[in-house]
């Protein structure tokens, strides 16, 4: 009972009894046995609302604890978030960069493979046609001829003999070898060196007689034996063009180179 009413019950407990002991209804150990009792129940009352405070002031301090808990877990969750989002830029971070590397790395192979492909044309066989013939030659070796007859066509006799006299001794089976020994023997004889024109003309017969500059190189060995004063070798020379290659340019002019020989 709360503490307000058995106050209140007393008091018209002892209004009670001071009227019947007026009245002389009660005697006195009535009157104190039911204030004593009176007092059980106040202190009674007065334990159990302590007890009830108490249980109250636990239920605060559970509470006060549970919210306290309540704080630091959703400090480490927000703890926790932050952390992920700095984890997850990190990352955003990282995909970019490795999207740049694979970009790049895209690239550098593109770009390797560019030059691999551009070195394997640079060594694929090219196809070539001279005097008639077709052959198929590497590019460099293409590139060694071309630059040899170039410089002789240029008037350098000297460098053009040169060049091509090691162009022969390092493609000595190429397609080029016919033609590159008869301009060899050309820029020889161009630099005056007859002895070694004629031993170039005469390789290139020897080694191409159906080329159609084949009776070309018998004329160009008769002058160069001419010019060495040697008309009795020049004239058998001509006669042997004459004779080989009846139809031939090259005839006719020695048909008029015979007659100067005499």
């Amino acid at each position: 009972m709360p503490l307000r009413a058995l106050a209140a019950a007393a008091v018209s407990a002892l209004a009670l009894l001071a009227g019947n002991a007026h009245a002389g209804l009660f005697d006195d150990d009535e009157a104190r046995k039911a204030i004593l009792d009176l007092r059980a129940r106040i202190a009674q009352s007065d334990e159990q609302g302590r007890a009830r405070s108490a249980e109250l002031a636990n239920a605060n301090s559970q509470m006060l604890e549970q919210l306290a808990a309540l704080r630091r877990s959703l400090l480490d969750l927000n703890n926790q978030l932050e952390s992920l989002r700095a984890e997850q830029a990190s990352l955003r971070g990282s995909n970019e960069q490795m999207a740049k590397d694979v970009a790049e790395l895209q690239r550098r192979q593109k770009d390797v493979g560019q030059s691999i492909d551009d070195r394997l044309r640079k060594l694929e066989p090219v196809k070539v046609s001279v005097d008639g013939q077709d052959f198929l030659v590497d590019p460099d070796e293409k590139r060694a001829y071309d630059e040899a007859l170039a410089t002789l066509r240029g008037g350098d006799f000297e460098r053009g003999s040169t060049m091509l006299g090691s162009f022969l001794r390092r493609y000595p089976a190429s397609g080029f070898a016919p033609s590159a020994r008869f301009w060899w023997g050309n820029a020889l004889y161009g630099k005056r060196d007859y002895k070694e024109a004629i031993n170039a003309f005469r390789l290139f017969v020897t080694a191409a007689p159906e080329n159609p500059r084949a009776a070309e190189a018998l004329l160009a060995i008769a002058n160069s034996q001419a010019e060495m004063k040697d008309t009795k070798t020049a004239r058998r020379t001509i006669e042997e063009l004459l004779k080989a290659y009846p139809r031939s340019e090259a005839a006719q002019a020695g048909k008029e180179r015979l007659v100067s020989l005499k």
